[in-house]
């Protein structure tokens, strides 16, 4: 009989360690992605409460939670004790309790703004629903809101127009970039024409670009308003180079003896592109697009501010014209805004990278 009790314990622990070393498989395969998107502390948190190895645990969650921790504590510190010794024209520099208010302010704006939209639409739809009661369905009218865009609306319309740019981009770089790849032809004609445009500054295209637009887009569809379109291709003008320039130097790195069992086999060239070039260089493609993108997203603020695009541009631009006593703090709520989002777009294309790559999940 205790035999048998003894091989039933025996059996629990080996499944329970089996279970054990199970999570921990899945744990440290989760690392990767977590630590992505910043949150790679949470692997020796989980460590440490199961009790595993506490030192050497303790010691990676010091890295990866209390530095960063500690180096945004003083920053804000800082921030508290020096701003309200800068004076302006409009006042003090705001610090984090002034601009924590503005942005619950511009949160409040934005949901007493849905609420009269919500209104206007309940009380058109009653008086619509009273015309045709009574026969007169000729005078059935249907209007759209036509508030102000409030400061989540203009968020939203800036990621459009950067995604709208940032993808024309990648269209136009990652052919171009296999070409001059593979060909040294190619890549000796486009050269100088990178290294010539690829400097210029976005308010150098902007005027350019306006008046090629406004000449050609006479009847603009709503959905893309002429503003929205300038910026757009001011976007793509300043961020397609550090994809194609990628693009390029990853195709040109792959191994020649690869490209040479291609050209046995007799591959077509869309199955070459397809099964050896692009699989070998997406990690510089990849590292291309991280760079386009976040030159197109500091790109597009200033182009929003002189096309006048609805977006956090042109939000920057109107609180610094309106010059009141809360101006300074939404424009830094904007700034914060802006280089959140900013970090958050290049970790969506960095999650991507880790996700397509497989030099990244080794």
């Amino acid at each position: 009989m205790a035999a048998v009790t003894d091989y039933i314990e025996t059996t629990d622990e080996e499944a329970r360690r089996k279970r054990l070393e199970k999570f921990y498989q899945k744990l440290n395969s989760s690392a990767g992605m977590l630590g992505v998107f910043g949150l790679g502390f949470i692997v020796p948190l989980v460590k440490l409460a199961l009790g595993d190895n506490p030192r050497e645990n303790l010691r990676e969650l010091w890295q990866k939670l209390f530095v960063p921790l500690i180096g945004i504590t003083l920053f804000v510190a800082a921030w508290a004790y020096y701003a309200p010794q800068v004076k302006t024209s409009l006042g003090a520099i705001p610090g984090p309790a002034q601009v924590l208010e503005q942005a619950g302010n511009l949160y409040d704006d934005h949901v007493a703004e849905r609420t009269r939209q919500a209104a206007f639409y309940e009380r058109q739809d009653s008086r619509n629903d009273e015309l045709i009661a009574a026969g007169k369905e000729d005078l059935v009218k249907t209007r759209s809101y036509t508030g102000a865009p409030t400061f989540f609306d203009q968020i939203l319309t800036s990621l459009l127009t950067v995604g709208i740019g940032f993808f024309v981009g990648v269209a136009i770089a990652i052919p171009l970039g296999i070409m001059s790849g593979l060909s040294p032809t190619v890549n000796g004609a486009l050269n100088p024409l990178i290294q010539i445009f690829k400097p210029v500054s976005p308010l150098a295209w902007l005027p350019i670009v306006t008046m090629i637009v406004s000449a050609t887009y006479a009847t603009p569809y709503e959905w893309m308003p002429k503003s929205m379109l300038i910026s757009a291709i001011t976007v793509t003008l300043c961020s397609l180079w550090p994809t194609l320039i990628n693009t390029a130097l990853g195709v040109a790195s792959i191994d020649k003896d690869l490209l040479n069992v291609g050209r046995v086999l007799q591959l077509p060239t869309s199955r070459t592109i397809t099964k050896l070039v692009l699989p070998s260089s997406l990690p510089l493609i990849f590292t291309g697009m991280r760079l386009s993108l976040g030159v197109g997203w500091m790109v597009l603020i200033a182009a929003e501010m002189l096309a006048q695009n609805p977006g956090l541009g042109k939000f920057v631009w109107d609180e610094f014209q309106n010059g009141s006593s809360s101006s300074l703090a939404k424009i830094m709520v904007a700034v914060l805004t802006i280089g959140i989002i900013g970090f958050l777009l290049d970790r969506l294309i960095y999650a991507l990278q880790v996700a397509f790559t497989y030099s990244d999940k080794r």
